[in-house]
């Protein structure tokens, strides 16, 4: 495959290297993305109207109890095959970070210590009123045994409810977050995207400017997400596939 061994050289031949990681890599670990169907107690909902602050503030207890669902789900699911090997990529010696769109730790769990999480993380709560962190006792993150949705816990400082920690929909980026992903991406030799659509913006615009910033791009995905220019690699395959093959070409062990 051509474009496999044009992926090996730009890797072999750079240091500093960005994945940029969406749904995709998540989901062979088994955690559902906005477009699976949902199940059980969810099948009814649209996940993307129980992600925003009108849904949080029309009914708090639905929307934390979604939270502590996925939350569940993150926790039990494992890094997979693609997750180890950026790790595997790391600890051979190259110059490597993500930034991810996911709000699961499975890259801190595969051992990648430099982690920029775009749209905040599932572990994470804070205050909806006044925005402090909010660190949560273990009986307050599951939800009742009758399976009825409880009310979010209160804020010690001003009383408001404690939201997840995420980013949800028509909410801003974390300004330190993006910050960070701007740099590394516009001082990166290599961008690698992984399981993105590309359509999420501001994240979306990150392989255009590692591009401006004269670094190369291989996209791993199902389907061809590039845009065309000559600085970029398309690889289709699944990220459990696609990465530890590469790392193999490579002779990382």
């Amino acid at each position: 495959m051509t474009q496999i061994r044009e992926a090996v050289d730009v890797l072999a031949a750079v240091r500093r290297i960005v994945f940029f990681t969406g749904a995709g890599i998540s989901a062979e670990s088994g955690i559902p993305t906005f477009r699976d169907k949902l199940s059980g107690l969810w099948a009814k909902h649209d996940p993307q109207r129980l992600e925003t602050a009108d849904a949080f503030r029309e009914n708090p207890a639905l929307v934390w109890g979604w939270y502590l669902w996925r939350r569940q789900q993150a926790m039990m699911a494992q890094p997979n095959a693609a997750h180890y090997s950026i790790s595997r990529l790391a600890k051979a010696g190259w110059d490597v970070s993500v930034v991810t769109q996911n709000i699961d730790d499975l890259h801190e769990r595969a051992g990648v210590d430099a982690v920029v999480h775009l749209h905040g993380s599932l572990l994470s709560a804070k205050c909806s009123g006044c925005h402090r962190p909010v660190a949560l006792q273990t009986d307050q993150l599951s939800i009742s045994k009758e399976g009825e949705l409880v009310e979010p816990p209160r804020c010690n400082y001003c009383n408001g409810r404690t939201r997840p920690g995420v980013v949800w929909f028509r909410e801003n980026l974390p300004g330190d977050a993006w910050l960070s992903a701007v740099r590394l991406v516009r001082t990166c030799d290599l961008l690698i995207s992984v399981g993105t659509s590309g359509v999420v913006r501001p994240a979306a615009d990150l392989p255009e400017m590692a591009i401006r910033a004269n670094a190369a791009v291989i996209y791993v995905n199902l389907e061809d997400v590039s845009m065309g220019d000559e600085r970029e690699i398309m690889l289709i395959g699944s990220a459990g596939q696609v990465l530890p093959e590469l790392l193999t070409r490579l002779g990382v062990s």
